[in-house]
């Protein structure tokens, strides 16, 4: 099976050929921000850091259109919007409610949390099991509901 980088390399190289320029110009900032940090760290990234930089990029890009949107500049947020749809091809596939619930009750039992004083460590145990699977805020404000009662 094709690792996630090989995966993305192989896309550019198609959007090349088909010369969709828009792809082309995502996949490429894709591939700079994931050079970029094994450059600086000297490492080489394995698929769960690829997904935690894809996931920085959408939440950039969620940013951007709701700023846009709210200054009246409509094209730029629907240049964001086609990059967000194209870097999500490459998330893995969205956890649904009842699994979110189930992890966040399992986090629950293992740390032994009862108030919002020990919010920390079932985030750091669900956040592992759920990156780039699940929106954290919403999962943070689903725990802080269980720990409030």
């Amino acid at each position: 099976m094709m690792s996630l980088k090989e995966k993305i390399t192989e896309d550019m190289k198609s959007a090349m050929r088909a010369k969709e320029s828009v792809r082309l110009g995502t996949v490429r900032l894709l591939l700079s921000a994931m050079k970029q940090r094994e450059v600086d760290e000297r490492i080489v990234l394995d698929d769960a850091q690829i997904v935690a930089i894809i996931d920085k990029m959408l939440k950039q890009r969620r940013d951007s259109i709701a700023q846009y949107e709210a200054a009246g500049r409509q094209d730029l947020a629907d240049v964001e919007h086609a990059e967000m749809v194209i870097l999500q091809t490459y998330m893995p596939a969205a956890a649904d409610d009842v699994e979110i619930d189930a992890l966040i009750v399992d986090a629950l039992a293992q740390t032994g949390a009862v108030d919002v004083k020990d919010m920390g460590k079932v985030m750091a145990l669900v956040k592992s099991k759920l990156a780039g699977r699940a929106d954290m805020a919403l999962v943070s404000t689903r725990i802080k509901a269980r720990l409030q009662g």
